[in-house]
């Protein structure tokens, strides 16, 4: 079983769509949530994923942005990108975007769990050792899938070691692969990147491919059309920090 892994697609269709004009065969699609919020497709981004699968995790500018959650805890551009969503999305998006479940989830057998932030906390960050020291402890499931962040890569433990998991890359403005060996021995906690908003310093969308017979996570970078989602955003008159922060990686 070969899964492709995505999460925080954040409204940017043509990331989106670079994404899965690139990915490998595959038998199924997990979201790990944040579909929406600060890019400037809702809709269309929905319209696009809805029908991809039925393993879903809700993220917190989903619930945001359906109106399940306050906006009290983010910031302003953050909120003021919310609120022009909860103005744009359809009442049948509104609708499918509340319904989202939240995580973890089990989508396959006992091996694997989805969740967007972590299985304790589901708005968790997770963005060093020391945050994912507890989950991974308490993880039920050896290997968990997780977003939030914006930061592809992940942890693992053989309950002797941690260990920070980061792909590398050569050249940053091609489309590239990395391949991680999944062992039977570790727990691991892995983040497939964002789709729409990469935070890592690398602007290209992040998504990972993970392949169950040969125990093996292909994390990739793939560049898409960068200018004209930032005009998106800036036709929407949405903030300019997030059209340039698409460039940026950050």
């Amino acid at each position: 079983m070969r899964a492709l892994i995505l999460s925080d697609i954040h409204a940017n269709l043509d990331a989106l769509d670079a994404v899965l004009n690139a990915a490998p065969d595959h038998d199924a699609v997990w979201n790990l949530g944040d579909n929406v919020g600060y890019g400037a497709s809702p809709n269309e981004v929905i319209e696009r994923i809805r029908d991809l699968g039925t393993v879903f995790v809700r993220g917190n500018h989903d619930r945001a942005c359906s109106g399940l959650a306050s906006l009290d805890d983010f910031n302003p551009v953050a909120a003021r990108a919310a609120r022009w969503t909860q103005r744009m999305l359809t009442p049948e998006h509104t609708q499918w975007l509340r319904q989202l479940a939240r995580g973890p989830l089990k989508p396959h057998g006992e091996i694997v769990s989805c969740m967007h932030g972590s299985a304790l906390d589901e708005d968790e960050y997770l963005i060093n050792v020391r945050d994912a020291w507890k989950p991974l402890r308490d993880a039920v499931t050896q290997i968990n899938f997780f977003g939030h962040t914006h930061v592809q890569g992940g942890f693992a433990t053989n309950d002797e070691q941690w260990f920070k998991l980061a792909p590398v890359y050569d050249t940053g403005d091609t489309a590239e692969e990395f391949e991680l060996g999944l062992s039977s021995g570790a727990r691991y906690l892995i983040n497939p990147g964002s789709v729409g908003q990469p935070r890592d310093g690398d602007w290209r969308a992040a998504f990972a491919l993970f392949d169950e017979e040969r125990m093996t996570l292909h994390f990739y970078r793939i560049p898409y059309a960068v200018r004209r989602a930032q005009q998106r955003i800036l036709d929407a008159g949405l903030p300019d920090r997030l059209a340039a922060r698409l460039s940026e990686g950050r």
